[in-house]
């Protein structure tokens, strides 16, 4: 079988094919054409590239690029921070067990009954006071 144009059949075009795609929408608009109707972009490279303005559009993202190396590292450095901050708080807590289990252990009771194994025991007599007079030393 052969291809053959149909008779009496539209040819169909690409300016057929985006009117349908496009669904009956109508070209210029649009926000963006209405953008460039105003501001007439068409004018500025009618000549050429304007070679005047180069300095000042590279400056403009020389700016753009510095403000955003500035966000990045600002967002990083509260991501340190706020990491630093949760490491800190795990050592308070850290902290604080330890102080108090160094408390408890310390206490006269409880040093008492840990030397009772290795054989000490806690002295009945309250302790002396040593006095020594002047020039006996």
């Amino acid at each position: 079988m052969e291809n053959k144009f149909r008779i009496g059949a539209p040819e169909r075009t690409n300016e057929t094919r985006v009117k349908t795609a496009t669904a009956g929408a109508t070209p210029g608009t649009g926000i963006f054409s209405g953008i460039e109707r105003r501001l007439k972009l068409e004018t500025y490279f009618e000549e050429g590239f304007p070679v005047q303005y180069l300095p000042k559009i590279m400056f403009v993202m020389v700016i753009g690029l510095l403000y955003i190396g500035n966000t990045h590292y600002a967002e990083k450095t509260v991501r340190r921070i706020d990491a630093a901050q949760s490491d800190v708080e795990d050592l308070r807590a850290d902290y604080t067990t330890l102080k108090s289990d160094l408390m408890f252990a310390s206490k006269q009771s409880e040093v008492a009954r840990k030397v009772k194994v290795i054989g000490l025991k806690e002295s009945l007599n309250p302790p002396t006071k040593v006095v020594v007079k002047e020039g006996e030393y």
